[in-house]
C-alpha cells in the first residue's frame, strides 16, 4: 500500500468521513474531543493499543514494528479517511514508516513549543512529558528552531500517563503524589521570574487537567496540543458541510481490554464513545 497520500480534495470531498483516532491508551480521549468539535458530522473510530501500553517501554524498532502491525489490522478493518496518530511517542517515531507504508493520511502530534513561546512573558517555559519524547532530538531540535530565547526546563515524568489511565478507571492516584510528579516543572529564577508556561507534550496528561490546575505552587498556561491537531485535521478534510446536528457516531476498540472497569466505560461514554469492542492484537513476546 506505499505511495503518496491521499489529495486534500479528495478529502475534502469525503462526505461523512470516517476518522480514526489512535493512541497507546487512553491519552487519545483529549485530541477526540477536539476533533468531533471541529468535525462533528464524522464518524469516528477511537483505537487504544492497551496491549502494549506504554510504548515508551519499548525500543523505537519494537515501535515501529508494532504500530505497523496494528495499523495494517485497523486500516483494513475500519477503511479510516484520515487516521490521527494521537500520541507523542508514536507520532516521532512512527510517522514517517506509516506514511510511507499506506496511502491513508496521517496526523501526529508535536510537542507544542511554538505556541508556548509565543505564549510566555517570564520566558520559562516548561516541557512535560514522556522521558522518551524528553530524550528525542526532534524534541530539542523544536526548542531550538522556536524556543531559543526561552530557557525551557525538560520534565520526563515517569508516571504522569499511567496516572491519568488509573484516573479514568477509577482509581485516581493522591493529590501528594500527582504534585510531586510536576514539581519539576515549576522554577523560581533569582531576579523572580517564574515559570509561567506549561506544554503539556503528551496527550494522556490533558486528562488530569483540572488536577494539574488546581495543584499547581501558581497559576501558569497550560498548552494543550489538541486544538492544533482538530485544526490541522480540517486543514487537510475541509469543515463540515452544513450545520451538524449533535456527533456522528463514535466506536471504541481497545487491543487487549484489560482496561475496561466499568469507571472506564462510563467515563468512555462521556466522551462520545457508547460502544466499545475488543479488537485483541498481542504484543509478541519479546
Amino acid at each position: 500500500m506505499a505511495g503518496a497520500s491521499l489529495s486534500a480534495a479528495a478529502l475534502r470531498g469525503a462526505a461523512e468521513p470516517t476518522i480514526l483516532v489512535f493512541d497507546s491508551g487512553l491519552g487519545g480521549l483529549t485530541v477526540l474531543d477536539a476533533v468531533r468539535r471541529a468535525r462533528p458530522d464524522a464518524r469516528y473510530v477511537y483505537v487504544g493499543d492497551d496491549a502494549a501500553f506504554p510504548y515508551g517501554r519499548l525500543t523505537e524498532a519494537a515501535l515501529v514494528a508494532r504500530v505497523l502491525t496494528v495499523m495494517e489490522r485497523l486500516v483494513a478493518t475500519h477503511r479510516p479517511d484520515l487516521v490521527v496518530i494521537a500520541c507523542n511517542t508514536a507520532s516521532t517515531v512512527v510517522l514517517p514508516a506509516l506514511r510511507q507504508r499506506f496511502t491513508t493520511p496521517f496526523v501526529g502530534v508535536v510537542p507544542p513549543i511554538k505556541p508556548a513561546a509565543a505564549a510566555t512573558r517570564s520566558r520559562l517555559v516548561s516541557l512535560l512529558a514522556t522521558p522518551g519524547t524528553v530524550a528525542r532530538s526532534y524534541t530539542r531540535d523544536l526548542i531550538a528552531t522556536y524556543a531559543e530565547a526561552c530557557t525551557v526546563t525538560l520534565v520526563g515524568a515517569q508516571n504522569l500517563a499511567s496516572y491519568a489511565e488509573a484516573e479514568l478507571a477509577g482509581f485516581p492516584v493522591d493529590d501528594a503524589v500527582l504534585a510531586a510528579e510536576i514539581a519539576p516543572c515549576f522554577v523560581t529564577e533569582a531576579d523572580g521570574r517564574r515559570t509561567d508556561v506549561v506544554c503539556l507534550a503528551c496527550t494522556h496528561y490533558p486528562l488530569l487537567l483540572p488536577r494539574l490546575e488546581a495543584l499547581a505552587p501558581w497559576p501558569v498556561t497550560w498548552i494543550d496540543p489538541a486544538p492544533a491537531i482538530a485544526r490541522r485535521v480540517v486543514q487537510l478534510i475541509g469543515s463540515a458541510p452544513r450545520a451538524a446536528e449533535g456527533y456522528g457516531a463514535a466506536h471504541g476498540a481497545f487491543t487487549a481490554g484489560t482496561c475496561l472497569t466499568d469507571p472506564l466505560r462510563t467515563a468512555l461514554a462521556a466522551h462520545g464513545i457508547g460502544e466499545v469492542a475488543v479488537e485483541a492484537i498481542p504484543l509478541p513476546l519479546q
